[in-house]
């Protein structure tokens, strides 16, 4: 009789439970990681609509964007006008303003004389703990701060200031 050769089930099953535990102690890690990318992809992302907002403001002359919309617009953004100043790509002023599990608002606010002396910009988790843990905002000073919870800031003046915490390293 002839010696049959192969893997027993019992060395079959030793390997699927190895790569089981391998794999219970990667993906933790791995959407740890995601979400890490996420908000640093949201802070990026935050300052330049900040960044935007200040050049709208040279460039226009009649204060801060009033809305998201106003720094960019659809492509082809061939022509800057004060609705459409094409400064900043369609992914973040083109509705529904989502990047990278975040969801981005700014709203201008204080106008005087028809001018908007400030402005407040969020970016806040598409879903909570899944895509994000922090909401993050910036104004016309262009501190960024966050909050822990994930939950949206608020685009009332002054809010930003406020309510959320200075990220260290600013």
């Amino acid at each position: 009789m002839k010696k049959q050769r192969g893997f027993s089930l019992i060395e079959l099953l030793i390997v699927v439970a190895i790569i089981l535990i391998i794999a219970a102690i990667a993906i933790p890690n791995l959407l740890r990681s995601r979400i890490a990318a996420n908000e640093s992809s949201a802070v990026a992302s935050l300052r330049t609509i900040t960044t935007a907002e200040t050049t709208y403001s040279s460039s226009w002359g009649a204060g801060y964007a009033a809305i998201l919309d106003n720094l960019g617009g659809p492509p082809p953004c061939l022509i800057a006008t004060m609705a459409t100043a094409c400064i900043i790509d369609q992914s973040l002023s083109v509705a529904p303003y989502a990047k990278s599990g975040y969801v981005f608002a700014a709203i201008a606010n204080t106008p005087v004389g028809g001018v908007n002396n400030g402005f407040e910009a969020n970016a806040t988790p598409s879903v909570v703990d899944v895509t994000g843990k922090r909401a993050f905002c910036s104004d016309q000073t262009g501190v960024l701060r966050s909050n822990t919870t994930g939950v949206a800031i608020g685009t009332a003046a002054g809010t930003c200031g406020t309510v959320a915490n200075l990220i260290v390293g600013n």
